[in-house]
């Protein structure tokens, strides 16, 4: 009987000993149930033929033609990755909406004697169940921010933070994206899979402890960040950490040394602020950059428009600062420090 679920975590715990996605490998690229693996029983050239058969043709031609692809791939499933289960395996398997790709693989499965089920409505009910947490429905933990100019190191704290076994949501690692100017965008998830890991990261959190996130603005890199979380977001306590901007300096020349050494990326990435700093100022950024003066730009760019743009933000925001954190040299052991003492703050969150 297909199986139900009302929440991501009910989904997530959902007891199988394997969760398959038979849908195309397009289809799984865009999004996916996390941990899922893809076993697609018609390819996306196949899913094409046999949808152009369906709306061109008929839809008995079009079926009779997918059940034969479906059993074709299927049975190169159960011989190739499927091969080394036993017979008390429990796989669950879903498809677009749970119908007959699903349907048909988990019968089959079920035939061989496997415990296979379906997911009732397949990934769209999946989807509707990310779409109203983080839609709809308020977060169901608080936030509390992790906030700072640029350069004082959020990220690594962040990270620090997460292994002394507090609750953190890291939304540039889930969107592949270091926020900055400076950063690299790599490949990005799509708008929906990094909506997923963030639903499916906050269903495995406890809703009695705070959630750290670092301070973001409603956009990391091309993904934006979802209604319910953004709004949590901006009503967020913060704790703030702090830098001298000669600290600052030194550690963005270190991690940022490979896009620093790019100087057509770094004009490239500059130019689109002549809009809101001025042609003196970027151009300024520019003699900088040709004279391979790395230390005076970063300490430039900071003057010029990250400390000014963090300044305005906040301000723009109204966000109240709970507690501040001196992160001193900002290298391995004052970083380490920072992340006790944010973690000692985020407790006694707690206790009060």
């Amino acid at each position: 009987m297909p199986q139900t679920f009302n929440t991501p975590a009910d989904l997530l715990n959902h007891g199988f000993d394997t969760v398959i996605d038979v849908r195309s490998p397009a289809e799984f690229a865009e999004d996916h149930i996390p941990g899922a693996i893809n076993l697609p029983v018609l390819d996306n050239e196949e899913r094409a033929r046999v949808g152009t058969l369906y709306k061109q043709v008929s839809p008995f031609t079009a079926r009779k033609l997918g059940a034969a692809l479906v059993f074709r791939n299927a049975a190169a499933h159960v011989e190739g990755p499927l091969a080394h289960h036993e017979g008390d395996w429990r796989p669950l398997v879903y498809c677009w909406r749970g119908g007959q790709r699903s349907g048909s693989f988990a019968w089959m499965l079920g035939q061989i004697g496997w415990r296979s089920d379906t997911i009732a409505g397949g990934y769209q009910t999946y989807r509707r169940l990310v779409y109203r947490a983080l839609y709809e429905a308020p977060i169901a933990q608080r936030v509390i921010l992790l906030d700072g100019f640029t350069g004082t190191a959020k990220t690594e704290v962040l990270h620090r933070v997460a292994t002394l076994g507090a609750q953190v949501l890291d939304l540039e690692g889930l969107a592949n994206h270091r926020g900055s100017l400076l950063g690299r965008m790599g490949d990005q998830p799509s708008q929906k899979a990094f909506e997923s890991d963030i639903a499916c990261a906050l269903a495995r959190m406890d809703p009695a402890r705070p959630v750290l996130v670092e301070a973001e603005s409603n956009k990391v890199g091309a993904r934006i960040v979802p209604p319910s979380l953004w709004k949590a977001m901006c009503a967020a306590p913060r704790i703030e950490v702090t830098a001298t901007l000669e600290a600052r300096s030194a550690y963005l020349l270190q991690a940022y040394a490979d896009v620093l050494t790019d100087g057509d990326r770094l004009r490239e990435n500059l130019t689109p602020l002549r809009h809101f700093r001025g042609h003196e100022v970027v151009d300024r950024w520019f003699a900088l950059i040709e004279a391979g003066d790395k230390p005076g730009l970063t300490r430039a760019l900071m003057e010029d428009h990250y400390d000014p743009a963090y300044s305005k933000s906040r301000t723009s925001i109204g966000a109240a600062c709970m507690a501040e954190v001196d992160a001193g040299a900002l290298d391995g052991p004052a970083l380490d420090r920072a992340a006790q003492a944010v973690l000692r703050i985020m407790d006694q969150t707690i206790e009060t």
